[in-house]
């Protein structure tokens, strides 16, 4: 009897880490930037079905990038958000919907205050699914801006290379001074602007 509960227990217990292993699994990632890294790492945090959200660069020529490097304008890469997310409690075209309401998508020179190629919108796809479902909010966004051009790119997936640790959740671990940021930046009142 000892161990038939003993078989059982640890029975049930495979069959959960399988079912935490499989959910796991069905998590899928995608890389958006549009301009400061700190506001689209904050704003994305706030998705539901977004499960982790890691600021880096993309889309750049050198690898292991630092924070002084890209600032350089030099490195060719832009100042990314990569999502982890439940493609169970939201797609992708859903994902990339809510990524273009962070941003003002008809400036392509940059964010808000933030101007240069480092800041530029863009959403990294990582196949032909990714880059329909991109084209196809690209559109639904030029259709809600009454036929303004969409200036954010959609490229092909590069490598994501992770900020520096003190990039990651800036906005959490320091709300004085990102919102000093923030208002300073006028992002809230320019996106109010974008989006009435």
């Amino acid at each position: 009897m000892k161990t038939l509960r003993h078989a059982l227990v640890a029975g049930t217990l495979i069959a959960a880490l399988a079912a935490q292993s499989a959910g796991a699994a069905a998590l899928q990632t995608a890389v958006f930037a549009g301009g400061c890294f700190w506001s689209m790492q904050h704003g994305m945090e706030e998705v539901p079905g977004v499960v982790k959200v890691v600021a880096g660069y993309a889309g750049g020529h050198v690898p292991h990038p630092s924070y002084e490097q890209v600032v350089t304008e030099t490195t060719g890469h832009y100042e990314s958000v990569q999502v982890t997310y439940d493609p169970a409690r939201i797609t992708y075209g859903q994902l990339v919907a809510r990524y273009f309401r962070l941003t003002d998508p008809t400036d392509g020179g940059g964010q808000f205050c933030d101007h240069g190629p480092s800041y530029r919108p863009a959403i990294f796809v990582a196949n032909g699914a990714e880059q329909a479902a991109a084209a196809a909010a690209k559109a639904d966004v030029s259709k809600a801006l009454h036929g303004k051009p969409v200036a954010t790119a959609i490229l092909g997936a590069t490598t994501f290379w992770p900020a520096e640790a003190y990039h990651q959740d800036y906005a959490r671990k320091n709300p004085q001074a990102y919102m000093a940021y923030r208002i300073g930046c006028g992002r809230d009142a320019a996106l109010k602007a974008v989006w009435r």
